[in-house]
């Protein structure tokens, strides 16, 4: 199975297409595993000319689990609420440098880089990080760290810190609960829904380390400045109808990148329909083909 290495992390990943094709990294959210970009998806991306990866963040999946970090997440609320810093065992940087490290062991120079929520939140800091290994960005239903922007609404936060239930059953249809708060209401499929928490928890279940990532979430500075300095071909994609990322925080992405495209998706929330996705990777893939251009007329 192939893995990627960043010092004692491992990454998990998995290649789709042809070795030649434009080569995009996918970087999920919160708690998500790689299978969230789903196979329907991965090889509609392929099919639009893509060499297509996606892999597991740190604490999900097949990835390293860093149990050796124990969270009290209780004192961590505590501490959130009052007002106080919180201790997260790693960073958004720290995942960051994970997704180099994938693009390394693929001996991959630079890639068309796609993150959605935390993932986006990744992907930004990777842009800033590495620009000369960033092709294009997009960043999906996420935000700059701004504490004035992308907030979470009441009960997103509330389904969001509600302690995952012990046993498959239970934390199966806590998850499905979550995704019907967060999701876009008139597009919610509760099967679908069900089939999706029921795969990952039978594949890898690790609350502890969605603990882990929330403190990376919870503790990461703003991005905005840096994001304005950036000179990356970008979209920013977000639903309108967002409850877990505030729609605000897209457009401040917007704003901060310089020469971005924003879609909003009218009927979205924090999660993307499947009535969106052809003319999405349709859209990506314009943008990385336009990004492309530059790069062979320099090899000429």
């Amino acid at each position: 199975m192939p893995y990627a290495h960043n010092g004692d992390v491992e990454l998990f990943y998995e290649q789709w297409g042809p070795s030649d094709g434009m080569p995009l990294l996918l970087i999920m959210g919160l708690s998500a595993q790689m299978i969230s970009w789903d196979d329907s998806l991965m090889q509609s991306f392929v099919d639009h000319g893509f060499t297509v990866v996606r892999y597991d963040n740190r604490d999900v999946g097949e990835s390293t689990w860093l149990n050796e970090a124990p969270v009290d997440i209780d004192a961590e609320v505590g501490r959130f609420l009052a007002g106080e810093p919180l201790r997260p065992p790693y960073s958004i940087e720290d995942m960051a440098d994970d997704a180099a490290a994938v693009l390394a062991a693929l001996g991959w120079g630079r890639a068309h880089i796609v993150g959605a929520s935390m993932g986006g939140m990744i992907a930004q800091a990777f842009a800033i990080r590495y620009p000369e290994k960033t092709r294009s960005l997009v960043s999906i239903m996420s935000t700059t760290g701004d504490p004035d922007v992308g907030q979470p609404d009441a009960a997103a936060i509330e389904s969001l810190l509600r302690p995952v239930p012990e046993g498959r059953a239970g934390a199966i249809e806590a998850s499905v609960a979550t995704s019907r708060v967060i999701g876009s209401p008139i597009h919610f499929d509760e099967e679908a829904e069900r089939d999706k928490a029921t795969r990952a928890y039978d594949r890898a279940h690790n609350p502890d380390g969605v603990v882990r990532q929330l403190l990376a979430i919870l503790t990461q500075p703003s991005r905005t400045a840096a994001l304005r300095e950036l000179d990356v071909p970008s979209i920013v994609i977000h639903g309108a109808l967002d409850p877990l990322v505030d729609p605000s925080g897209g457009r401040r992405t917007h704003e901060a990148l310089s020469g971005s495209t924003l879609i909003e998706l009218a009927e979205a929330g924090h999660d993307i329909p499947e009535v969106y996705r052809a003319d999405l990777v349709e859209r990506i893939a314009e943008l990385a083909r336009n990004a492309e251009v530059p790069q062979e007329v320099e090899a000429r």
